[in-house]
């Protein structure tokens, strides 16, 4: 059974975030979403304007392979450099509220479960959706090159 390992990442996140659209309503983007940046090394709010579902997706697919995981650690993977003018560029973390509300609303909706003080990890709800998914991605390209079958 194929798992978000052995599918490409931007395929998964694209059919996740299409499924928690349609399917989950506690994932909804908040009335912020449309102006807010992603943190201090972005200069303007994203120009997809579904990308709430979009990072939804993105963190459900971090937790599956390197949960358990905290906000913090989130934060650092959302992060990116910031310009600073004539001094060097740094490394800088993402926008918190961004991951705490995603994570509050996956956790709403069964997808993720707390571990104590050790981060977050995928339920069992939210594991079999990334499974099902993944199998689905698997059979059409397999539809499309049957060369990969094999793997």
């Amino acid at each position: 059974m194929p798992t978000p390992y052995d599918v490409p990442p931007d395929l998964l996140i694209r059919v996740t975030s299409q499924y928690l659209k349609k399917n989950v309503d506690e994932v909804t983007p908040p009335d912020w979403a449309t102006i807010v940046k992603t943190g201090p090394h972005a200069e303007r709010p994203p120009e997809d304007p579904e990308w709430w579902y979009t990072r939804c997706a993105s963190i459900l697919r971090k937790l599956y392979l390197k949960g358990p995981i905290g906000v913090e650690r989130l934060r650092s993977e959302y992060g990116g450099r910031q310009d600073r003018g004539a001094m060097k560029e740094r490394a800088v973390k993402g926008s918190g509220a961004i991951v705490r509300l995603a994570l509050k609303q996956l956790e709403a909706a069964g997808l993720v479960d707390r571990v104590g003080n050790r981060g977050r990890v995928v339920s069992r709800e939210g594991r079999r959706l990334l499974d099902r998914l993944s199998t689905q991605i698997k059979e059409e390209l397999e539809k499309k090159n049957p060369e990969l079958r094999k793997y």
